[in-house]
């Protein structure tokens, strides 16, 4: 039987220069950030283009996706990944080369998720830019990166709300009397944290 491959099956075998965000937390970034039609939202770092395909997606066609790469090839990379899912480049996602720092106050998103070794940086920069009620939503693989990331929102003192999670992930076998997990399943993959913006006067 011969089927489309679902987003989720595009990803697990994609071509990859960076690690991907798996679908297991994709699902819970798209849900907790509270990402939907017509809304801006800046990524960052764009990495094998995992996460942007379903940013985009989420956005629909009322919405935009503003990806940042700094790295030329993994941004060729994630080009190629993104045209072979849709075809071509969509109308709602841009995709650039630079540091996302500077351009938050260029955009000012109501989501930024961020996919970088030291996303504190752009924490810093979406005090200043993010409109208040924005979400920012950060993929890390390390506690260390967690602790800092979390540490810096507070003491910047616009940020409400912070919370950090990991989801894990566990097939089931359903045959005949064989009703049981599966023998392996996705543990960690990375943790997320989630944040509001506040108005600074609050």
């Amino acid at each position: 039987m011969l089927l489309r491959p679902r987003l989720a099956d595009f990803i697990l075998k994609m071509k990859r220069a960076a690690q991907v965000v798996y679908p297991k937390d994709l699902g819970p970034i798209l849900i907790y950030a509270d990402i939907g039609p017509g809304m801006t939202v800046l990524e960052a770092g764009t990495g094998s283009g995992a996460l942007t395909l379903a940013l985009s997606r989420a956005v629909g066609s009322t919405g935009s996706v503003v990806s940042v790469e700094i790295r030329d090839d993994h941004a060729a990379h994630a080009r190629k990944a993104i045209e072979r899912w849709y075809g071509d480049i969509p109308a709602n996602l841009e995709l650039r080369i630079g540091d996302a720092a500077e351009i938050v106050g260029e955009i000012a998103p109501d989501r930024i998720v961020l996919d970088m070794p030291e996303p504190w940086h752009t924490v810093e920069s979406a005090a200043e830019h993010q409109p208040s009620g924005g979400v920012l939503c950060a993929y890390l693989p390390t506690i260390p990166q967690v602790q800092t990331t979390v540490e810096k929102a507070r003491e910047l003192r616009t940020f409400a709300e912070i919370e950090v999670k990991e989801f894990l992930f566990r097939d089931w076998n359903i045959d005949g009397r064989s009703v049981r997990p599966d023998h392996n399943m996705v543990g960690h993959t990375g943790f997320l944290v989630f944040m509001r913006k506040t108005d600074p006067r609050v």
